[in-house]
């Protein structure tokens, strides 16, 4: 059935925050084309394409912002045909995603003060759009009628320890909305056994980093808590969307504290809500969540390429050129990719240490 907002979308508008390096998936990802420009999965669509795609019906296309590095705007733009120049937002560094959020924001509010939006990454995976799109548009409902921020917490099916966690206050249910509530705390990624008691309690989700707030509301947030933020924005207010903007943001955006707005507003703010939901999200932030998501053999494999396996289990292989043949034997929980100028053979307990690996290289 297609989906279809009850709320006029010309008021909606998208953050699609996709400057990071995704350094965890060396030697797939670079720091010339990291994992959001890559089609991870296989299925001929890439993660930010995807991120994009997921939004139809919901936010008008003219309504998106990217949020990016100056070195990625041609893959922005060839992957994401759409965009005007005015629509991707060239970071000079990387600050962070508090002030990343702030560009947008101003932006935005120079077009529409009454606009809700919503901030989401470029390289999750979401396997049950339907379902996400509900749960956004029933978020879109609350934060147009109310004062609040809303953030979604993914429903814990382990004790994750690469996520941060969202204590919901399940006892105080926001009425009229579908498993909303007012946030707790905010809890920083856990060892083993915190993370176990997290998923016995309960009451915590995982912080999936998908923001819903009319733009009043987070201006508001920023200048409250992050002023000297508010107050480098304000300077560009004229500058946006015109010839000088970028040569502003050139100029202003490196003086910006560099900090989440996990840590920035919404750990500090009164007014935190949580949509808890479950639709197959996943932040594909490491090989062994791909391996997790992926299709797989009858030996729990996930291959790509002309790549015959030998009492070989529960691995992830990956070789970029279909004219090579790789034989695999003996090998159990292990991350093996070869990019034809990299090879890296990782166990997959062992995967944290990648970005150690990577930086023998640079």
């Amino acid at each position: 059935m297609k989906f279809q907002s009850p709320i006029s979308i010309d008021n909606n508008y998208l953050i699609i925050m996709a400057g990071g390096v995704g350094s965890r998936f060396w030697p797939m990802s670079t720091s010339d084309c990291p994992k959001q420009f890559l089609d991870v999965l296989n299925i001929g669509r890439t993660l930010i394409q995807q991120t994009a795609d997921r939004f139809e019906g919901i936010v008008p296309k003219e309504n998106i912002m990217v949020v990016t590095s100056q070195k990625y705007k041609l893959l922005v733009r060839e992957q994401l045909h759409f965009l005007t120049d005015n629509q991707i937002l060239l970071e000079p560094c990387m600050r962070n995603t508090a002030p990343c959020i702030a560009y947008g924001v101003w932006k935005i509010i120079k077009r529409n003060r009454e606009a809700n939006i919503i901030v989401a990454p470029s390289d999750h995976l979401i396997t049950r759009e339907e379902d996400f799109k509900n749960v956004i548009n029933e978020g879109i409902r609350f934060i147009a009628s109310t004062e609040s921020l809303l953030t979604l917490g993914m429903k814990a099916h382990k004790a994750e320890t690469g996520y941060g966690y969202i204590h919901a206050s399940l006892q105080s249910a926001i009425e009229g909305y579908t498993q909303l509530y007012p946030v707790s705390r905010f809890a920083e990624k856990p060892n083993k056994a915190t993370a176990e008691q997290y998923l016995l309690d309960g009451d915590y989700f995982w912080n999936s980093g998908i923001f819903l707030w009319s733009a009043r509301n987070i201006e508001k947030a920023i200048r409250s808590y992050l002023p000297e933020v508010a107050e480098i924005f304000d300077k560009g207010t004229n500058l946006f969307d015109t010839a000088s903007e970028q040569e502003f943001i050139n100029e202003e955006f490196p003086k910006c504290t560099n900090i989440s707005v996990d840590y920035g507003i919404l750990e500090k703010a009164d007014n935190i809500y949580v949509k808890t939901a479950d639709f197959g999200w996943s932040d594909l932030g490491t090989w062994g969540s791909l391996h997790e998501q992926s299709d797989k053999t009858g030996e729990g494999n996930v291959v790509k390429g002309n790549i015959r396996t030998f009492d070989t289990q529960d691995s992830i292989i990956r070789i970029s050129s279909d004219k090579k043949v790789v034989v695999v034997q003996g090998l159990n929980n292990y991350i093996v990719v070869d990019t034809g100028e990299a090879l890296l053979i990782c166990n997959k307990d062992e995967e944290q240490r990648i970005k150690e690996f990577q930086a023998e290289f640079l």
